[in-house]
């Protein structure tokens, strides 16, 4: 069992930047691959980034180059660090541990960007 807790949402203008970490715990010891998802309101969860124990990352095309993930060993945390943000990065972001067939996440924080 894993347990996700993630943090760091919150409305901010178009243009702003945003922090989210997810700190893990629990049967975390076999978990390779991390990463951040998104749902905006009807639309399916999509991935935004992930990161490996080994340091690999993977983005979705509409974050590159503004959005960096990140992975505190040490303190079992995920970091995501949002940059220029647009209106349409609106949604809930929700921290993965294992794959999204593994049913670890967490319970979402809301970013809101406003225009």
């Amino acid at each position: 069992q894993v347990q996700l807790v993630e943090s760091g949402g919150g409305l901010v203008q178009a243009g702003g930047s945003l922090r989210l970490s997810c700190a893990a715990s629990g049967s975390i010891v076999s978990i390779n691959v991390m990463g951040w998802y998104r749902q905006a309101p009807g639309k399916q969860r999509d991935l935004v980034a992930l990161i490996t124990r080994s340091g690999y990352t993977n983005y979705a095309d509409s974050v590159k180059g503004r959005f960096t993930i990140s992975r505190d060993a040490a303190k079992n945390t995920v970091h995501l660090q949002m940059s220029s943000l647009k209106p349409e990065d609106t949604a809930v972001y929700y921290c993965n541990a294992g794959g999204t067939y593994t049913g670890n996440w967490g319970q979402g924080t809301q970013v809101t960007v406003s225009s």
